[in-house]
């Protein structure tokens, strides 16, 4: 094999690799989104389309072809909030990820817990968000800087009726409480339950836009929520709350 064959060999394994690296990312950022769905029927469009080519089916070739084209223009427009949460997520994704290790991890939760636990028997609502590798720092902003240890006492306080603070949500970066009073995107989803309020939909509207995971307490049921990239688990007990977010968080994407 000449040298410029072994070159041209070499360069489309490395097309291959990036144009698989490129659908991967793909489809983990619009995973738990209506257009997930989409992505995978585009694939199987792009694979009758291949297959048309190289049995010489003509008709259908230039129907596809035709049909592609113009379907992508509209794609575009119905699925523009997808597209945007997808490069929001792009945009706020952390390059250096501080890490926690188990213990530490182990000791947040069972504060967050606790919290949250205490809340729900006093019947008052909580939201609280728990940074993953996507940054939280934009909707810091939108509320209160703190940049506290992070304690059971603390998050109770800060939820406590008529704080000025309780009303928003409260931010955990690694294992810190560094924000309290955010604000999160509204999700418009029509399949959330009526019995949800408006903590649940913030919570699923900043699932949608990030890889937190959130925790909801419902004042009105006194149940606690779990959601992360936008399913919501409801009604969890403390040993079952403890073990699904411990498996998310140890889970680096």
């Amino acid at each position: 094999m000449s040298y410029a064959g072994i070159l041209i060999h070499w360069k489309s394994i490395v097309e291959i690799i990036v144009l698989w690296i490129v659908i991967y990312r793909t489809l983990l950022f619009f995973e738990g989104t209506r257009a997930i769905q989409v992505i995978r029927g585009i694939a199987l469009v792009l694979v009758a389309f291949f297959i048309f080519q190289k049995l010489g089916l003509e008709r259908l070739d230039w129907l596809f072809k035709n049909f592609f084209a113009t379907s992508i223009i509209a794609l575009l427009v119905i699925f523009h909030p997808e597209i945007r949460q997808a490069l929001a997520r792009l945009g706020q994704r952390n390059l250096f990820v501080n890490s926690m290790d188990e213990e530490e991890i182990d000791l947040m939760l069972k504060e967050i817990i606790k919290s949250v636990e205490d809340l729900a028997g006093y019947k008052i609502g909580a939201l609280i968000a728990i940074e993953k590798n996507d940054s939280l720092s934009g909707y810091i902003e939108s509320g209160i800087r703190i940049d506290a240890k992070l304690s059971s006492e603390l998050i109770q306080a800060i939820f406590t009726p008529n704080n000025p603070l309780h009303d928003g949500a409260l931010i955990v970066q690694r294992g810190r409480i560094m924000g309290a009073g955010a604000l999160f995107p509204l999700a418009q989803r029509p399949d959330i339950n009526r019995i949800f309020g408006t903590r649940h939909r913030a919570a699923l509207g900043l699932s949608e836009e990030s890889d937190a995971v959130i925790i909801v307490v419902s004042e009105e049921r006194q149940d606690i929520s779990l959601v992360y990239q936008g399913k919501l688990y409801n009604n969890l007990n403390y040993e079952d709350l403890f073990l699904k977010i411990k498996g998310i968080i140890k889970i680096r994407k």
